[in-house]
């Protein structure tokens, strides 16, 4: 077995690159074969990972957070779509948010998440392709889509440099409370429905949370073959301070404003307004008009211990 570890040293406000000493510590006293390379630039993970599936490493590691991970992800993607799907794909979450990680059951921190790789137990995960925005060719993530309020918060999050994880998402989420613009009117097309509302924000997950902590989909499994769907209709300041505690614990499907679902296709057209979106936390797009998202069951193999 070998494995090509990918750091990206400035993902958790630098803290990968800091970590790189002891991950290679840890990779050694469980005897692993490995190399070890940083990226240089957007998008290298995705070169890097492309490049090791052709290469036929037996699994590439993104030491990272999601937006690394997710470009390796498009990477192997990629590779398979050439043929070559003989690399599987873990992660060790040393990043801000952590929630590709997550989804795809690697919840420890670096001691237990190397452990888990040393193990080598992996299971065939589902991929999502959401199309449209800046990427009219299409784009893969792993976690979810996010679409409205959440994506504003991310943007926000992403300038917050003196902290990371939930805080950084939390004081994002409260800013972008008194910012964000009216939610736009949507439709919203999935299976056999038709939805036409106002919503503050869509949730499209093939995993659990979002923003290190808000369980969008705490029943979300990536390996199911459908998206969990968690729709947010219109909410004043006061009632999303209300709601947010709810995303926190995973019991906002009881609050009127709440809808959900579940879908394999889902389309959302922006009919007043505009859509900002993002996937696994990287910026689709800030002021869309219409998104296609697809699942792709078993697409691709993870280190995970679910």
């Amino acid at each position: 077995m070998k494995y090509l570890i990918i750091v990206n040293p400035t993902s958790g406000r630098g803290f990968a690159g800091k970590a790189i000493p002891q991950i290679e510590a840890l990779l050694k006293s469980h005897h692993l074969e490995y190399d070890l390379v940083q990226t240089e630039r957007p998008w290298h993970a995705a070169e890097l990972a492309e490049k090791a599936a052709r290469e036929k490493y037996d699994a590439i590691i993104t030491a990272s957070g999601d937006g690394t991970a997710n470009e390796a992800l498009n990477g192997l993607l990629k590779a398979r779509e050439s043929g070559f799907n003989h690399t599987a794909m873990g992660i060790l979450p040393v990043g801000t948010g952590n929630d590709l990680a997550y989804g795809m059951g690697v919840r420890g921190n670096l001691i237990e998440s190397i452990a888990l790789l040393a193990k080598n137990e992996r299971r065939w995960m589902d991929v999502g392709k959401v199309t449209g925005g800046d990427y009219p060719n299409g784009r893969y993530f792993g976690n979810g889509v996010g679409i409205g309020f959440d994506a504003a918060t991310g943007f926000v999050a992403a300038d917050i440099r003196w902290t990371r994880g939930l805080l950084a998402y939390l004081i994002a989420a409260l800013e972008t409370i008194f910012i964000y613009y009216k939610a736009p009117t949507v439709r919203i097309e999935y299976d056999d429905k038709t939805l036409e509302q106002s919503a503050l924000m869509v949730s499209i997950m093939n995993g659990q949370r979002m923003g290190g902590g808000f369980f969008m989909a705490p029943d979300g499994l990536p390996h199911d073959g459908t998206f969990d769907l968690c729709i947010a209709g219109t909410a004043g300041k006061f009632r999303i301070l209300q709601l947010l505690p709810t995303f926190m614990n995973g019991t906002q499907a009881t609050q009127p404003e709440i809808t959900t679902g579940r879908a394999r296709k889902i389309t959302i057209t922006a009919l007043k307004g505009t859509l900002p979106a993002h996937c696994d936390g990287e910026t689709l797009c800030k002021e869309g008009q219409s998104l296609s998202i697809e699942i792709i069951p078993h697409a691709l193999e993870f280190v995970t211990a679910l």
